[in-house]
């Protein structure tokens, strides 16, 4: 492992998983700063050795390395208020902030860069736990610092994939269908379980099962070989049905499951199950007006 300093500026559930990875992974994780000082003082008690200077500044002073897990809109603001070396290394971990928010550092000759792991981070033992095999978004200012965000995701287990300048908004959204919006959905299950009387932990018991199936049936072959369903069986009957219990149920769960379906549909024409005159149909059922369009 290297001898430079690791320190972390924002010590939330990104920089705690993160500190306590780089640490397990032998690096030299040795000072962290938080605004309210309670998140310092919880990543100090899961990294040892680790100090909790007073300020970023001084974090900053004492390391090689700076992480910048603030949260998003927070990290231009602060990385122009610390004056930095032209040794160091600055990065910061969101997914949609541009390495342009690091321009003070860029302009004092540090090397700046994004990190951006593709994890949940909620709870940072779960995180840490999951975070072998996650593909972290990289990107840098010259070759060498980005062969060395590599090298580190490699250290703590992870894969990379370069995010091209200027795509990192992009990018960040459409990681969320996989997300955040994914757990959304699985709400939207949840609601309706619970009307014929099933709690929500009966529910996702239920459910997550088929969501694991899911992803093996995609992980072993395809997008369009892993889909199944009545839209892609092309069961016009089926999805009749489907829309007259959704609008039922509520309007907004019936406009949702439409504009689910209709992306189901270039799915199932790729695997061949559906054929041209049954997407036409389907088609038809899903664009009729509902009750409370009338």
């Amino acid at each position: 492992m290297s001898s430079e300093k690791f320190g972390f500026i924002g010590c939330g559930s990104v920089g705690r998983t993160l500190a306590q990875a780089f640490s397990r992974a032998g690096h030299q994780v040795v000072a962290a700063w938080s605004r309210g000082g309670e998140g310092a003082r919880l990543m100090q008690r899961e990294v040892e050795g680790l100090r909790t200077p007073a300020s970023a500044q001084e974090v900053a002073d004492e390391c090689d390395f700076v992480w910048l897990t603030v949260s998003d809109d927070a990290i231009a603001c602060v990385a122009d208020g610390i004056v930095w070396r032209p040794d160091h290394k600055v990065v910061h971990c969101s997914g949609a902030t541009d390495i342009d928010a690091l321009t003070k550092a860029k302009s004092a000759g540090a090397g700046i860069g994004g990190f951006h792991p593709l994890q949940m981070f909620t709870d940072p033992a779960v995180a840490l736990r999951g975070l072998p095999g996650v593909a972290v978004g990289i990107e840098a200012e010259g070759p060498e610092l980005l062969e060395t965000l590599k090298r580190l995701a490699g250290d703590i287990g992870c894969t990379t994939f370069g995010v091209p300048r200027g795509q990192r908004a992009i990018y960040h959204a459409s990681v969320y269908y996989v997300g955040p919006f994914f757990i959304a959905l699985l709400s939207e299950a949840v609601a309706i379980w619970k009307t014929f009387g099933a709690g929500e932990r009966e529910a996702l018991n239920a459910l997550l099962p088929l969501l694991a199936g899911t992803t093996s049936a995609v992980t072993s072959s395809s997008l369009a070989k892993g889909m199944g369903g009545c839209v892609a069986r092309g069961d016009v009957g089926t999805v009749r049905r489907h829309l007259v219990a959704m609008d039922s149920f509520s309007p907004r769960a019936g406009k949702l499951y439409r504009a689910l379906s209709e992306r189901t549909i270039p799915l199932g024409l790729e695997l061949g199950s559906l054929t041209t005159s049954a997407a036409d149909q389907i088609r038809e059922a899903l664009s009729a007006a509902t009750a409370a369009d009338l």
